[in-house]
């Protein structure tokens, strides 16, 4: 009697009705997929080498950058433009790969409660962005944006900075000795607000 095609071995029938096997199947799938996706950019220039102009961060901008994450400023602002006409018409040049390789983690984002701020370096004084983030309803009525005013009262802290500076040299930011040693110095008596400003002032600075 002809064996009945389907019936044993490794069939589209067996998969569908074994549960965990369907399961590490899709898993194998995502892993393979993942890998053919991912471990080829580790090894393209343009994402793993600093664009031109992208130098790593002050120790008071990368202050600001801690700030900028712990007040969950990406939960609204995206920083990465897309390559279309509508968005480079009103932030300018979308956003590369290299711009972000001493971002860890980097801040791109999707959701666009307020304006992208990929480049928003120099386009405000620093005195709008202290009145801003001060209360943004001084200078924008209708903005819902939340005000930060304990920015201006709160120090960065000063002593932490050396062992952040230094964290990020070992994950591949090219921060030398000196600049390592003098962090401490270079944000000391610094308020959070400073710091915040500091950050988005340099923000796109290279594409400008």
């Amino acid at each position: 009697m002809a064996k009945q095609s389907g019936a044993s071995g490794f069939s589209h029938e067996r998969i569908e009705t074994n549960n965990l096997l369907m399961i590490v199947l899709i898993l194998l799938v995502l892993l393979v997929g993942g890998l053919v996706e991912i471990v080829p950019l580790f090894f393209q220039r343009s994402t793993t080498e600093a664009a031109k102009g992208v130098v790593p961060y002050t120790a008071l901008q990368l202050a600001g950058r801690d700030v900028y994450v712990r007040e969950g400023c990406y939960n609204c602002h995206s920083q990465m433009i897309r390559p279309f006409r509508s968005e480079t018409l009103r932030y300018g040049h979308y956003s590369v790969a290299g711009e972000s390789v001493y971002d860890h983690p980097f801040q791109w984002g999707s959701k666009r409660t307020g304006p992208d701020l990929a480049r928003v370096g120099g386009k405000y004084s620093d005195e709008w962005h202290r009145m801003h983030l001060g209360n943004p309803r001084d200078l924008v009525p209708e903005s819902n944006m939340p005000a930060y005013p304990w920015l201006e009262r709160s120090l960065v802290d000063a002593e932490s900075m050396p062992a952040h500076l230094r964290a990020l040299a070992v994950a591949g930011v090219p921060y030398t000795a000196a600049q390592i040693t003098g962090s401490a110095d270079a944000v000391r008596g610094k308020t959070e607000l400073d710091a915040t400003i500091a950050y988005l002032q340099m923000l796109g600075l290279a594409f400008k």
